[in-house]
């Protein structure tokens, strides 16, 4: 009969802490790429719906005429502009903040002509103005 061994099976103390190290510097390498690509994901998100406004506003021109829609968009607010190419898009809320992402802001054009603008939050006074 064999006697009974007192040591177990198992793992070392140190064994699991080195394993918990190295878990834990793979997590903190990929949470700021994890992080990164969503909030590239939402940017390129926004820019989509932008260029599909900007689509709409020139399905808009072609519908009306040049000259009645720049007469028409001229002293609007950016809701009433919204409100006028709302039925040329494919996806329209009854508002344009419904529409917008959230944390981004879009300004539509002052003229019928030029490209929608975007901002996003940053926290500060002063947001981030995204070329597209």
């Amino acid at each position: 009969m064999k006697p009974a061994s007192s040591r177990h099976a198992g793992f070392s103390l140190v064994e699991v802490l080195a394993a918990v190290a190295i878990i834990g510097i793979l997590v903190f390498i990929a949470i700021p790429n994890v992080v990164q690509s969503r909030r590239d994901a939402e940017e390129h998100f926004a820019i989509g719906r932008a260029e599909a406004l900007n689509s709409a506003i020139s399905q808009y021109i072609q519908a009306n005429g040049r000259a009645n829609a720049g007469v028409a968009w001229a002293g609007k607010t950016n809701s009433e502009r919204y409100s006028l190419v709302r039925g040329y898009l494919a996806y329209a809320p009854s508002a344009v903040s419904d529409y917008q992402p959230n944390g981004y802001n879009y300004t539509l054009p002052s003229t019928p002509d030029a490209r929608v603008g975007i901002t996003r939050a940053n926290g500060t006074a002063t947001p981030d103005t995204i070329n597209y």
